[in-house]
């Protein structure tokens, strides 16, 4: 039986075999079987199908056996150890080609996240895997309690529920330093949602920032590194919400753009706190919850556990302190954008 060229040859030693399994009802030799193995292995590579390989050595069987019709147990049992062998074969080749595959595309994603690779040949590498680097791309990043790699279940889970309902549409899943990401075509704003949400189940909590679409070659890593800054932000402020949209927090990186002057705006407007008994921590805590009370002193109150009295006591310190009243429109804005400030730069934990 030949080997090294899978042709007609190979059928016509598949007939010699089921002849002689039919006079002396012997089995398949470990060689046997590993030349069919390699057979069918390397029809895969050819780009046979698994139907016509088992097709084609049906239809030689049945030859072989009108030409000398002894059908016995044995050559049964060698019909179904042949095929057995190159269907292994033919797996083997099919796994192989995938992962190859796989480790190409993660490649390319990091390539594409990165910001690496020449140009022209990372659109070329691009359209093989089904994007089209001329259009609007966005991307998700999902962060969880965990660290999550490829083959994790939990990124499969994900991937099965998002492409069981949109499928393919050029939806490229894969993990980065620990985290889920998902790249999807900029108008499918509902494929990033539907990650995040399938994300947030998976990971037992975790959350989700979606990237602004941008297009060309460099707006997926725009988009990426938007997400990536947005959940950045996130932890710093102590926000807990499943799905952060990164339009919604525009504001926060024209405030801190120059972060020296925001710096010295949190030194100067929040530094006396730093003389208050027990350090400024409890007036922060305040301050906090006013403003994202919408400055509703009431529900700052109930917030905080707190009487009313006690809260207009803090407030009261607040502004003999620093000398800005939080419940004056003139220096409101300015305590809030400083208190703003140390949330970003984890002041007073650290130093300015």
């Amino acid at each position: 039986m030949s080997t090294s060229e899978p042709s007609a040859d190979c059928y016509d030693g598949y007939i010699r075999l089921l002849t002689s399994a039919a006079a002396t009802g012997r089995l398949l030799s470990r060689a046997e079987r590993e030349a069919l193995r390699t057979f069918g292995e390397q029809a895969a590579t050819d780009g046979v199908t698994l139907r016509q390989l088992v097709s084609r050595h049906l239809q030689a069987a049945r030859e072989g056996w009108s030409a000398s019709p002894r059908a016995t147990d044995a050559t049964l049992a060698v019909m179904t150890q042949a095929i057995d062998a190159m269907a292994e074969g033919y797996d083997r080749a099919q796994h192989y080609a995938v992962r190859e595959q796989e480790a190409s595309r993660r490649e390319f994603i990091d390539d594409l996240l990165y910001g690496r690779s020449d140009l022209g040949r990372l659109v070329e590498r691009a359209e093989r895997f089904g994007l089209r680097l001329s259009h609007a791309h966005a991307v998700a990043v999902a962060s969880g309690p965990g660290s999550y790699t490829e083959g994790d279940e939990a990124l499969r889970r994900v991937e099965r529920a998002v492409t069981g309902r949109f499928g393919n549409r050029r939806i490229h899943l894969t993990t980065k330093e620990g985290r889920m990401v998902c790249v999807a075509p900029g108008d499918q704003r509902d494929v990033l949602t539907y990650f995040a949400k399938q994300a947030h189940a998976a990971t037992d909590g975790g959350r989700t920032a979606i990237g602004r679409s941008h297009r060309g070659p460099g707006g997926v890593v725009h988009s990426y590194e938007e997400a990536l800054n947005t959940l950045d932000l996130c932890v710093r402020l102590g926000l807990d919400a499943p799905v952060l949209d990164t339009s919604d927090f525009l504001v926060y990186p024209v405030l801190t753009r120059d972060r020296q002057a925001m710096a010295d705006l949190v030194r100067t407007t929040l530094g006396p706190l730093l003389r208050a008994r027990g350090g400024p921590t409890t007036h922060l805590e305040t301050l906090t919850a006013y403003f994202d009370a919408g400055c509703n002193a009431t529900e700052t109150a109930r917030r905080l556990s707190l009487s009313i009295r006690a809260l207009t006591y803090r407030l009261e310190r607040i502004h003999q302190l620093t000398g800005n009243n939080p419940t004056d429109p003139q220096h409101r804005y300015t305590l809030q954008t400083a208190v703003i400030g140390a949330r970003i730069l984890n002041w007073p934990a650290q130093g300015l």
